[in-house]
């Protein structure tokens, strides 16, 4: 009875109007009639509780109508909590919930997958095969074609938040997130569209904003200057607006080769600025995919000769493109891509327009100016508009407030195939520039991993528990 009117005296006290309190959920945000399940005796919790009340929950909690908090609520995660519900943290969630382990999926946007959503052109299609491109425990459809389209993809995520139940907190934008030493726990502070603040008290933290959350803006010298309209290639849809307009776009990247490609369809005049060396190999070889063709290879041969393999071949299907402006990276591109990260272009249709001159491929940028732009070779262009395919990094440097798993751009330190788990309960889904592939196979992990913790460590069995009284739920 002492325990349970501890408990009933913090729910009452938290039944105030005044938003300076702990929600309580059945699940996936813990009750506290399941509490218990978080501690292997009753006298832990009741000690827990104790030392808790002692500190006056300054730290953790406020159950009191005092303003000390800036208003914010409080919410105790039963389970881990999960950033970002585009692909990567979708996944891990479906794995989760394939072994009935609840979790909390934050979402900065108002829909699942927003990057794909919101922020890609309207012509994109899956670079890889579809085998390599699902999630965990859902093959793709199989009237699916072998490249699916942008919105054949997002209604297959959406598909497969509904089979899986997930159901993200939508518009809540992570400001932080930090391990507490004194409390052993994850501390994620979030700032919803409307104002109000939440702070996600947890003991696992999942962060899969991935890659590519914002858009890279280089600073260019005159771009301030410069007249026409200046978009990232986020923001950029199709090429129907651009019909007869003079475009620049800046980057030779996948994205910047596919927007030249859009625009030059759309008869717009495309000038693309290749400043560094890439490699641009075909999408298939001889009716197999290039990706499944490498795979395969590297089965049976060594990385280099896989590389030197795919260069031949490429050279015999597309020729020499250094003559067109392209020149080829040293190191091969497997190699490239294992050692740097740096994707290769993989060609739907690009190169045809180069060859025939209606994509004009130029050097870089010495400076922009009001209706023009000077390249590094003297030459000066008339330009109407200029798209940025000029890449994206992660974000997690902004929140997360950690640096012994995460370095400085905002990747895991510890490389591939190890870069997915850290200390304190700290996961990464989604960064090992190995894709949608990549995404999975972390995803698979990590819930593997948070199992074995949520099963061995907290003991977490099905028994019979008493009910409390008062529970609150918001759910």
């Amino acid at each position: 009875m002492e325990f349970q009117g501890i408990i009933d005296s913090y729910l009452v006290q938290s039944s105030n109007p005044h938003p300076h309190y702990i929600y309580i959920f059945p699940s996936p945000l813990i009750s506290f009639q399941r509490t218990q399940q978080h501690f292997q005796t009753y006298q832990n919790f009741k000690a827990a509780l104790v030392t808790l009340h002692s500190m006056k929950f300054q730290r953790m909690f406020s159950f009191s109508a005092q303003t000390d908090f800036c208003g914010r609520r409080c919410v105790w995660v039963n389970g881990p909590v999960i950033v970002g519900a585009g692909p990567s943290g979708l996944a891990v969630s479906a794995c989760l919930k394939e072994q009935c382990i609840p979790f909390v999926v934050i979402e900065r946007a108002d829909c699942i997958a927003s990057l794909w959503q919101k922020r890609t052109y309207d012509r994109l299609k899956l670079h890889l095969p579809k085998k390599f491109c699902q999630l965990p425990n859902l093959p793709f459809p199989e009237d699916y074609p072998e490249y699916p389209t942008k919105k054949q993809f997002i209604a297959y995520l959406e598909n497969y938040a509904q089979k899986f139940d997930i159901k993200p907190q939508f518009n809540e934008c992570v400001q932080s997130a930090k391990y507490d030493e004194a409390c052993k726990l994850w501390r994620v502070v979030t700032a919803s569209t409307s104002g109000s603040e939440t702070e996600y008290i947890c003991q696992m933290l999942v962060v899969a904003t991935g890659e590519n959350a914002e858009g890279v803006v280089p600073e260019i010298d005159g771009l301030e200057e410069f007249s026409g309209e200046v978009i990232h290639a986020k923001d950029y849809k199709s090429g129907q607006k651009y019909t007869g307009k003079k475009v620049l776009v800046v980057g030779c990247g996948n994205s910047g080769m596919e927007v030249s490609l859009d625009l030059s369809n759309h008869n717009a005049k495309p000038s693309m600025v290749v400043r560094s060396s890439v490699h641009v190999l075909p999408r298939e070889i001889m009716g197999k995919s290039t990706f499944d063709l490498a795979m395969m290879l590297m089965k049976w041969l060594p990385l280099w000769l896989v590389d030197m393999l795919l260069l031949m071949l490429t050279w015999f299907i597309l020729g020499n493109i250094q003559k067109y402006g392209i020149k080829r990276p040293s190191l091969g591109p497997l190699e490239l891509k294992n050692h740097h990260g740096k994707t290769p272009v993989l060609d739907i249709g690009a190169l045809e327009k180069i060859r025939s001159g209606e994509i004009k491929v130029v050097p870089g940028i010495k400076r922009f100016s009001y209706n023009s732009v000077e390249l590094v070779n003297g030459e000066t262009l008339d330009i109407d508009s200029v798209v940025l395919a000029t890449g994206y990094r992660s974000n997690v440097p902004f929140w997360l407030q950690e640096t012994e798993f995460f370095a400085k751009n905002g990747f895991p330190k510890t490389p591939f195939p190890n870069g997915w788990k850290g200390k304190r309960g700290l996961y990464a889904s989604g960064f090992t520039r190995r894709g949608l592939a990549g995404a999975s196979a972390d995803a698979v992990k990590i819930s593997q991993d948070i199992g074995k913790v949520w099963n061995e460590e907290f003991n977490h069995k099905k028994k019979k528990l008493h009910i409390l009284r008062r529970c609150i739920s918001t759910f």
